[in-house]
């Protein structure tokens, strides 16, 4: 069997552990199983394929796209993008234009295929998560929702830094692959864009950030933002 099918097999089966805990007949303990593999399963694959590039580049080069982000909470979804991009090795730029939101994302491709199956279905948890959080009496809707993203996506960021670290640790000499893999991600990005601010931190006034870093730690897995100026 290639590399790529194995590849290929690898990424179905995440994909199908995602399905089963996005499930909402799934219970709580089969949701944190189904969370812990997927986590193993979609870090190994992005350090099996870093190594297979050491050997020949060209197998997975440094590429980019773009990814439209959709309203509500646009900005919000794009802080969740960053979060999941930057353990992966990616970096995003975030593009602000007459309403619409959009990222640029630079990273090398099995890590950008990464990024967008996790980011995606993270949304769909995100979703699910808020229309199950109720709102506090008295309390504006949006500041809550935006305080509960907020909590949500630094849990993302501390499960995806720790399991990306220890599939590193497993890897003899992965870490100092990884390092340079990065290094050239940063290069691409600041090679389009020579000119960037870093995005001030956002005051968040709800108060739903504790139970959105909650539902961020049992959501199931498969940073540095900045903004131009």
């Amino acid at each position: 069997m290639s590399d790529a099918v194995m590849s290929d097999a690898l990424l179905a089966r995440v994909r199908k552990l995602l399905a089963m805990a996005e499930d909402p007949a799934c219970t709580p303990g089969e949701a944190e199983a189904f969370t812990a593999k997927a986590a193993e399963l979609i870090a190994k694959y992005g350090v099996d394929q870093a190594m297979l590039a050491v050997a020949d580049p060209a197998a997975d080069p440094v590429g980019d796209r773009v990814v439209t982000v959709e309203p509500p909470y646009a900005r919000d979804k794009s802080g969740l993008l960053a979060a999941v991009a930057a353990p992966m090795r990616c970096r995003v730029v975030l593009l602000e234009r007459r309403g619409q939101t959009r990222s640029h994302l630079f990273g090398h491709r099995a890590d950008l295929e990464r990024v967008e199956l996790l980011f995606t279905s993270l949304l769909v948890q995100a979703a699910h998560g808020i229309a199950a959080s109720p709102v506090p009496p008295g309390e504006h809707v949006a500041a809550y929702r935006r305080s509960w993203m907020a909590g949500y996506t630094q849990a993302i960021s501390v499960r995806l830094w720790a399991a990306e670290r220890s599939a590193a640790a497993e890897t003899p000499g992965a870490e100092l692959v990884l390092v340079d893999r990065t290094g050239l991600v940063e290069r691409r990005r600041d090679q389009t864009y020579p000119r960037l601010a870093r995005m001030r931190p956002r005051r968040l006034q709800g108060s739903g950030m504790v139970r959105g870093y909650q539902a961020g730690e049992t959501a199931h897995l498969g940073g540095g933002e900045v903004t131009r100026s």
